[in-house]
């Protein structure tokens, strides 16, 4: 049963939707003192919550007999979660239109590019953005950072939640001095970071190894709202001769990533590198790890050069058309281009 058919009232749904639970299986073995914590409420209010839990998920007579299945969704059950859920924004407002608002939970997202065109300033802005509360337009959660190439700077994460912190305080300064003081001593740099799982991975047989744990650490952390995989390619290029059984294990890892992004309401990012194929006579770049793995993520966006412009493209998506935004990459982070701020081209 998802939380839109829990016997409880509208206005305690909101709540739990507002957190960023979707499902009872996300917060159903939560203490009560903390999801009283969580939502707000009282312990009183948050006990009886979750025996409205455990009731639903106690098997009847009438339904779950054969133990595996839990029972069908529908249709309108489905949208109107997806019409009530968060999306963690780029920092960039062209990038988040083009995509419904920013990278959306419960999917898997792959976006790749040549090297220098910020696929990794992109991940360390999603960990922090993910991290900005709901009341600023945040999920209010914590993001894992698996890290293959050894590309991620925790001093380059200290820039960015610096520059997201700013943004926010200079929004809401002329207009609640009382909000901004509250707003300046709930966000601090030290907190974003310290909201960052991060895990070095050196090998692909311990890449395997940390998908497969990740459902583990995950239950432990409820509040991950985002894992990113910097690069999810680059050990399998190197290490990998035999293609086929690289295919078969790259396919089991999409399956489990994918599990892991509807099990927990998070977004799962992958960053992809990029390869020549031959084309139509001719060499032309394409993102890695093949035609098979390009069906294994539910969005794929493409970020390349259009001259000396940054610019993302969504090449494959089930909801949405193909469109083209441009970006900045600057030393607060991913910014709109009508930024007030001069365009390096970082290489």
């Amino acid at each position: 049963m998802e939380i839109a058919n829990l016997p409880i009232s509208p206005s305690t749904r909101a709540k739990l939707v507002s957190k960023g639970y979707s499902n009872l299986s996300s917060f159903s073995s939560f203490h009560p003192s903390f999801l009283a914590q969580e939502l707000n409420v009282s312990v009183e209010e948050a006990t009886e919550i979750l025996k409205a839990v455990q009731k639903a998920n106690t098997p009847n007579s009438s339904s779950n007999q054969n133990g595996i299945f839990k029972g069908a969704q529908t249709a309108w059950d489905i949208l109107s979660e997806e019409q009530m859920e968060r999306q963690i924004s780029t920092g960039c407002e062209e990038f988040d239109l083009i995509l419904g608002g920013g990278i959306h939970c419960k999917e898997v997202t792959e976006i790749g590019g040549v090297p220098g065109i910020g696929k990794t300033q992109l991940g360390i802005q999603l960990a922090v953005n993910v991290q900005i509360p709901i009341e600023y337009g945040g999920l209010g959660g914590k993001a894992v950072y698996i890290d293959t190439e050894g590309s991620f700077l925790a001093e380059r994460a200290y820039q960015i939640a610096e520059g997201c912190i700013n943004d926010i305080l200079e929004k809401i300064s002329t207009n609640n001095n009382r909000e901004f003081i509250s707003c300046k001593e709930k966000m601090q740099i030290n907190n974003f970071l310290a909201g960052i799982f991060y895990f070095r991975i050196c090998s692909y047989t311990e890449q395997i190894a940390l998908i497969n744990y990740l459902e583990k650490f995950l239950s432990e952390h409820r509040d991950v709202k985002v894992v990113i995989i910097d690069s999810i390619t680059f050990h399998f290029r190197q290490d990998f001769d035999d293609l086929a059984q690289r295919t078969r294990v790259l396919g089991g890892l999409s399956l489990k990533l994918m599990k892991l992004s509807k099990t927990f309401n998070l977004a799962v990012v992958l960053l992809n590198q990029v390869t020549t194929k031959f084309t139509d006579g001719s060499y032309q770049l394409a993102l890695a790890l093949g035609d098979s793995w390009s069906h294994s993520c539910t969005n794929r966006i493409i970020l390349h050069w259009n001259g000396n412009e940054r610019n993302a493209y969504i090449e494959k998506s089930p909801s949405l058309p193909s469109a083209s935004a441009p970006y900045l990459v600057t030393e607060k982070g991913i910014r709109s281009l009508n930024s007030n701020i001069k365009r390096p081209r970082i290489t």
